[in-house]
């Protein structure tokens, strides 16, 4: 391992990869090794039509040599934000038309959790046992494991767990609560779906109750699941839409969504009520437009559906395998212990193909291909990992 890596970078783990990449291309990490790695799961759902993209290159490279950072986010009329923001709102719903751009996904949900304690006047708050939805204190306050929150106590108050996908615990968001905050997918939970109808039911439970919903889409926003958004396919719209990840194009860019109206809140009673220095910087939010730009040209959500079929095709005999959850592109196989998938992912990595884990379920191994992944690329992905799965 790099001497100066292991000195001077904060580790978050006592056993990281390690691997040193050198370029990146499309779906490949090219190492210092020499060796090439197949990205199974695009730096945890992040470039999502591979690495350096030509468009999002392009893009960058104009904005560069027009500024970068020129002021505090909200106070410049920057063409980038507006021109990026125009073309997210236009592919949401008519009551999402009004964009908060922030530098991370963690970032946007402390955000929506402010606007929706703001405007609503209420404090408690209402999140899901395995959820993630980050690592500072507001974010780590509403995510289901006690095991990343405890060192951290205290955390945010009036916060209250529900089951993920139950239905009668949903008659516990009442009036006092001032917004429930859910993934349409558990990712860092295990892939984890809820039933049908679930999703149409809390939306319910939250117009009758006046709590807003705030959907956490960091991960299976822009194309992922096989639909834009996610909620999409649930047939409801979110209160409040949190995004980061695929948004930048490899960029580091989130955002929270929400009407006018409802985001109007932060700006009175006092002013200034959330701000960011990096927010909404420049060259991420042009490399974001580049990116949704291809994604919609290209039909990417469709690919993602037809990536997922044929991973489900290519594993539907293998004996390890216990369950393969998820939707799209965006699946994880549960091999049934932590010892089986670790014995999988280091397979794979010898033998040329990147895959991980998910947070909370190490039983649970993570595929996120890039939706632009070459046809003949993903089955020589699948052929190693077959071939793991067998051993």
């Amino acid at each position: 391992m790099n001497k100066d890596f292991a000195r001077h970078i904060a580790w978050t783990s006592d056993d990281p990869l390690g691997v040193e990449v050198i370029t990146a291309e499309g779906p490949y990490l090219h190492l210092k090794n020499g060796r090439r790695l197949i990205d199974l799961i695009s730096g945890i759902a992040v470039s999502s039509i591979g690495h350096r993209h030509p468009s999002v290159l392009n893009a960058i490279q104009e904005q560069l040599n027009r500024h970068l950072h020129v002021m505090v986010y909200g106070e410049f009329i920057q063409e980038p934000q507006v021109k990026f923001a125009r073309k997210l709102t236009s592919v949401l719903p008519s009551s999402l038309d009004c964009v908060y751009f922030t530098m991370s996904g963690t970032e946007a949900n402390e955000g929506a959790l402010k606007l929706a304690k703001k405007y609503s006047g209420r404090t408690r708050m209402i999140a899901f046992e395995r959820s993630y939805h980050g690592d500072t204190h507001g974010s780590l306050s509403v995510t289901g494991r006690t095991i990343y929150q405890d060192p951290f106590r205290p955390l945010l108050p009036d916060v209250c767990f529900l089951p993920f996908g139950d239905f009668e615990s949903l008659s516990r968001i009442d009036e006092q609560v001032a917004c429930v905050i859910a993934e349409p997918i558990q990712g860092e939970g295990g892939m984890r779906v809820p039933p049908s109808g679930w999703f149409q039911t809390l939306r319910a439970r939250c117009d009758h109750t006046g709590a807003l919903l705030i959907m956490d889409e960091i991960q299976t926003g822009f194309g992922r699941t096989g639909s834009l958004f996610a909620f999409e396919h649930e047939g409801i719209v979110p209160d409040i839409l949190t995004l980061a990840k695929a948004m930048g194009g490899g960029m580091p860019l989130g955002a929270f969504v929400s009407s006018a109206k409802v985001m109007d809140t932060l700006r009175r009673n006092p002013p200034l009520s959330h701000v960011t220095t990096f927010g909404g910087h420049p060259v991420s939010c042009a490399a974001a437009d580049a990116t949704l730009q291809v994604l919609l040209r290209e039909n990417l959500s469709n690919r993602a559906q037809w990536i997922g079929e044929t991973i489900r095709q290519r594993l539907k005999h293998s004996p390890k395998i216990t369950e393969v959850r998820g939707k799209g592109a965006m699946l994880g196989l549960d091999v049934g212990t932590d010892s089986n998938a670790q014995q999988v992912v280091n397979h794979c990595l010898d033998h040329g193909v990147l895959l991980g884990w998910t947070l909370h379920s190490g039983s649970v191994i993570r595929l996120a291909p890039p939706l632009n992944i070459p046809e003949d690329v993903l089955h020589e992905a699948m052929d190693v990992i077959t071939t793991a799965l067998c051993h």
